[in-house]
């Protein structure tokens, strides 16, 4: 059995009619007011338990998406779209850059100190830098380590050597320079590294793969130049001591002139030492360079 309508106030519609207009002296009574009254109350509080009770989809979805949960996305709307497909992996060298390996965090660091000492040790790198009344004397050490007075000098004694064995050592001695040119201005230019910023471009005779720092033609020759005549030149022990020495103070001073870094000697001093392992494994003697050796008793 239906159950009867009702009113706001809850009671059934007969007997609110009945009860608002049952006196004569009531406003509702036998004129027809009162159930257009009750009628209209009927209306108004359908149309609030429809609101109440079946919410719009359309505004649920707006006030959900007003929401500051929503918004940051922590609980996405069901039913608001198909889900969208995840991102595609990164490259193996793009997870590379965001992920930097151990080995490259070493060599930032490691190239972070190389640069802040070389500039702590260029005391001499200007006149007025803290020893700038030294550099005259490193520059004259500069020029004791260069590539033209070693090559003249070789001429020069290979020129005025009679004997078989000072015209070996003297061939291999140029030998090993020129290798030594070609090997330090071949790598200069494929690594191309910058020479320090506090440098002043006042150096001995300059070529353009001079501009470039690593590794330093210097050190490279010092270490070359001293092991050589280490191993072929007969001197009392304190000239040997000196010889070393000489390699050493020149290699300091291309990091006090601010020519190069720290890691630009360092490097010259271990290729100049392989280099000479080099020259002693391809040593040339009459035996094995006899044309060489001919050409060069001709003249």
């Amino acid at each position: 059995m239906p159950s009867p309508r009702r009113n706001v106030e809850g009671r059934p519609l007969g007997a609110s009619a009945s009860s608002s207009g049952g006196g004569p002296g009531s406003p509702t009574h036998g004129g027809g007011g009162g159930s257009s009254s009750s009628s209209s109350r009927f209306e108004f509080q359908s149309l609030l338990g429809s609101r109440a009770s079946g919410a719009d989809p359309t505004c649920a979805r707006l006030r959900m998406s007003e929401s500051p949960v929503h918004r940051r996305g922590s609980f996405p709307l069901a039913g608001a779209g198909p889900s969208q497909a995840p991102p595609p992996p990164l490259p193996e060298e793009d997870r590379m850059d965001l992920n930097p390996s151990f080995l490259g965090i070493a060599l930032r660091s490691l190239l972070a100190i190389d640069l802040w000492l070389s500039k702590k040790l260029g005391v001499c790198a200007g006149e007025s830098s803290s020893w700038g009344s030294v550099r005259p004397l490193m520059k004259l050490l500069e020029i004791s380590g260069h590539g033209i007075p070693w090559l003249l000098g070789t001429f020069y004694c290979l020129s005025r050597s009679d004997s078989w064995a000072g015209r070996e050592v003297l061939m291999n001695l140029l030998f090993a320079l020129l290798l030594d040119l070609l090997l330090v201005a071949l790598l200069k230019g494929l690594v191309r590294r910058r020479r320090p910023a506090h440098n002043q471009m006042d150096m001995f005779v300059t070529l353009s793969v001079d501009k470039y720092s690593f590794p330093s033609g210097h050190a490279t020759r010092a270490a070359l130049v001293s092991r050589f005549i280490l191993n072929h030149l007969v001197l009392a022990i304190p000239l040997r001591v000196l010889v070393v020495l000489w390699a050493f103070i020149l290699g300091l001073s291309r990091v006090l002139l601010g020519r190069h870094n720290v890691t630009d000697v360092a490097f010259g001093f271990l290729m100049g030492y392989m280099q000479y392992s080099i020259v002693d494994y391809c040593w040339l003697s009459p035996h094995n360079a006899p044309l060489l050796f001919a050409l060069w008793n001709q003249q």
